[in-house]
């Protein structure tokens, strides 16, 4: 069903931008963070996280969703190749892939997902989470490693755990490579010496900060990239009782426009895939008993409603992208 799916959206035109854009990072750029841990028995010998909180796979997910793809393993390459198909067509140019230190599944797992996503002429950057031992001087081989491999831009979440000067230490002996700080901000990010700032968190920020956010962190010389998402629901996989409703796509809309109007270094989307906190835009299926669909959102109903959010995401990204476009040129 996936490959058929994303040869079907492709063919058909639903959305906006059949490649991605080839301009430089910073300019216009469009990022999604992805999750490439989800195994199955067949193809990784056991269940990974789609079993979390007890769930019982592939019937019963720990998401209030349920992908159009059922409960895929992230190193089957149809699945990749058809995930990164439809992120390029959704007018996204980099992928920002989860990854969680040397040896974990994640880190394995990322050549793979790095050649699909170039295949598919998207750029690849590098989620960086809070794995155990993780500081900013066990971090810099592993940095300069993936750097080695083309990677230059790294999203470094809770980097609030590590103190300021330690960060800047390390963002000071660095060249070549773009560090962003997981913060809303700009003078901590400054602080650590990043070149940059992200948000990541769509429970919390609505995206009404983000024109301030931006214009304070223009005025440091910092990048700003904030984060938008259709919503938040993680009660199936963790039991967290905050949601934050997609108001049938209201929500979505509401944090592109505000990203929009902070004229953003980088807009980054969270998330294509991360199932668990229910933020993804990876297609849904529309009828799937006990699970809520993306029916309804922009007015969709059934079958087209599964792509809905890849298809608003194309439409967002055309406008964001000529909105730089348009102050580029009024700088001129």
């Amino acid at each position: 069903m996936y490959t058929s799916l994303a040869a079907l959206t492709l063919a058909a035109g639903a959305l906006a931008h059949p490649s991605p854009p080839t301009g430089p990072p910073g300019s216009g750029s469009v990022a999604v963070f992805f999750y490439p841990w989800y195994g199955t028995p067949t193809r990784d010998g056991t269940w990974q996280h789609w079993g979390q909180n007890g769930r019982q796979p592939p019937g019963v997910i720990p998401s209030g969703w349920y992908p159009v793809r059922g409960a895929y393993s992230s190193s089957d390459h149809a699945v990749l190749s058809a995930q990164m198909g439809e992120i390029a067509a959704a007018g996204i140019d980099t992928v920002i892939v989860s990854w969680w230190g040397p040896g974990s599944a994640e880190a394995a797992r990322l050549p793979l997902v790095s050649s699909f996503a170039r295949a598919a002429g998207l750029r690849v950057a590098v989620h960086i989470e809070p794995y155990g031992g993780r500081t900013p001087a066990t971090l810099e081989p592993e940095l300069r490693r993936l750097a080695a491999t083309g990677i230059t831009d790294f999203y470094v979440y809770d980097s609030a755990a590590q103190a300021d000067e330690d960060w800047k230490a390390l963002n000071g002996r660095l060249d070549g490579v773009r560090l962003f700080a997981n913060t809303g901000l700009p003078g901590k990010a400054l602080r650590g010496g990043f070149a940059g700032l992200y948000t990541y968190d769509v429970l919390i920020f609505d995206g009404f900060s983000f024109p301030r956010m931006c214009a304070s962190a223009r005025a440091l010389r910092l990048l700003c990239a904030p984060s938008v998402g259709p919503g938040y629901d993680a009660r199936r996989a963790t039991g967290d009782t905050r949601v934050q409703p997609r108001l049938d796509g209201a929500r979505y809309d509401r944090m592109w426009r505000a990203a929009v109007r902070s004229q953003a270094d980088v807009v980054t989307i969270t998330s294509y895939n991360e199932w668990h906190e229910g933020t993804q835009i990876e297609p849904a299926r529309a009828s799937e008993p006990s699970y809520a669909s993306y029916t309804g959102a922009w007015g969709e109903q059934g079958a087209r409603a599964e792509s809905a959010y890849l298809e608003r995401t194309a439409l967002w990204a055309d406008r964001y992208r000529s909105r730089i476009a348009h102050s580029q040129q009024a700088r001129q």
